[in-house]
């Protein structure tokens, strides 16, 4: 069986040396050299998550994305999410079998809904088409992949009668949906034809396995093919556990204490964010210990990809790198001795 392990980042807008937050420009020329390094890490993939906010400076993955296929030979590249419901489709699809060819096969995408709802009103979309949307536009996306010319019609835009969108892929597109956790999520990703990233942020990843479990019912009941299955999670990997600890924890405190303001949630606490390093979904330590804990996770859950956001809140860019670098060099050849064992 074949494992693979990425990494995710938002682009969060991070502090330099003397504390000051950095202008967006520079966190995104960061952001490139992160995945340079991640390259040469040897690590599998690297996604950009598209947001519309003041913290993240990522709000057009793509282009980053070409930037970095110039810099790079094997990583592959790709979102952590790209929005659908609120862009069109097939320029998603132009976008990307363009960044496939820039980057000679090496572009994947993961389509979303989206945790934040700011791209909704920005492009002139209502919340109460939120459903509707996302079904549709997924259902044209799933069409380019597999086939040359699309015919579609629908609610949310004009009917396409043989419609060849171009630059073609020389194969087809790999294409994962990310799912928070609803059964109907996971069953329309089957019904697509297509592969399910399960994004587990907290609580302990062994939840999910119902949600696993529905994915092989449905496979079998809809005929499809059993496709990779893969988690996305926050983690952080520096030389010990208490450095990891210690170097993350105030910064993933400013962030959950901003998004807690905003959704009218508690002040998170030190005791919350261990238990969820020790007993969650947050892949905090050392390279032995992350890795541990992602192979268990991997083979519990009986997945075959990995994707780690490495970022979370201001933390300095300096610090990014470094995990990077003991993820693809140290954590990731543990993980495939572990799993193999």
């Amino acid at each position: 069986m074949t494992y693979e392990l990425g990494l995710d980042t938002f682009g969060d807008v991070t502090v330099d040396a003397n504390g000051q937050q950095k202008p967006m420009d520079q966190v995104i020329r960061d952001v490139v050299e992160e995945a340079v390094v991640a390259d040469q890490a040897g690590v599998h993939f690297i996604g950009l998550g598209e947001h519309h906010r003041p913290d993240f400076a990522i709000s057009a993955p793509e282009v980053i994305l070409a930037a970095i296929a110039g810099r790079t030979s094997k990583i592959h590249l790709g979102t952590a999410v790209t929005v659908l419901s609120s862009d069109d489709p097939i320029r998603v699809f132009q976008r990307f079998s363009t960044l496939n060819a820039i980057s000679n096969g090496r572009a994947e995408v993961i389509l979303g809904r989206g945790s934040f709802t700011e791209s909704y009103p920005l492009f002139g979309y209502a919340m109460d088409d939120y459903k509707l949307l996302f079904e549709e536009k997924l259902d044209i996306f799933a069409k380019l992949v597999r086939e040359p010319s699309l015919t579609w019609s629908g609610q949310t835009r004009t009917a396409l009668n043989n419609q060849i969108v171009y630059p073609p892929t020389a194969k087809p597109l790999t294409t994962w949906v990310g799912v928070g956790g609803s059964p109907e999520s996971v069953v329309r990703v089957v019904r697509q034809d297509l592969q399910l990233m399960l994004a587990i942020i907290g609580g302990d990843p062994r939840r999910f396995l119902p949600y696993i479990d529905l994915y092989h019912r449905a496979v079998d009941q809809l005929g499809r093919t059993v496709r990779p299955i893969g988690i996305h999670s926050p983690g952080f990997v520096a030389e010990t556990d208490e450095a990891a600890q210690e170097a993350l924890w105030p910064h993933y405190q400013t962030m959950f204490g901003r998004l807690g303001r905003e959704r009218g949630w508690p002040p998170t606490t030190k005791e919350r964010f261990l238990e969820e390093v020790h007993h969650g979904s947050l892949y905090v330590g050392s390279p032995e210990t992350v890795a541990k804990k992602i192979a268990g996770a991997m083979r519990d859950l009986k997945i075959q990809r990995f994707d780690m956001k490495y970022a979370t809140g201001p933390q300095p860019h300096d610090q990014l790198l470094k995990c990077i670098q003991l993820y693809g060099e140290k954590v990731i050849p543990m993980v495939h001795d572990l799993l193999a064992a």
